[in-house]
């Protein structure tokens, strides 16, 4: 299968662009680069029902994140706080880095 090309990661803080979360933001739980989901931290919130089992003695109903398609999110720059597209820039030591298109500042 293949991957779809992103550059968000694991632990970015993204804002919903499309959809009934839009304007929401949240911290990156994950990233499913084969499908193009990301799971985002008390977004898209689904109730699961769940019977007992070995690893949960409790059953009921359970609240998590569903996924969102990545081309629904964008990075949240640190320094404007605004949604914004991430480029690449190589430094001075030959390692690359991520860097905000608005503030054109290196992000990590």
């Amino acid at each position: 299968m293949a991957r779809i090309k992103t550059k968000i990661r694991k632990g970015d803080t993204v804002v919903v662009v499309t959809g009934r979360e839009r304007g929401k933001s949240g911290k990156v739980l994950s990233v499913d680069t084969v499908n193009g989901k990301v799971f985002v931290e008390k977004l898209n919130m689904i109730k699961r029902h769940t019977k007992p089992n070995q690893k949960l003695r409790q059953g009921g109903i359970l609240e998590r994140e569903a996924p969102l398609a990545i081309s629904n999110v964008m990075f949240l720059c640190p320094v404007t706080k605004k949604p914004t597209r991430l480029g690449v820039k190589r430094q001075e030591d030959g390692r690359r880095a991520r860097l905000s298109k608005k503030s054109k500042e290196i992000v990590e």
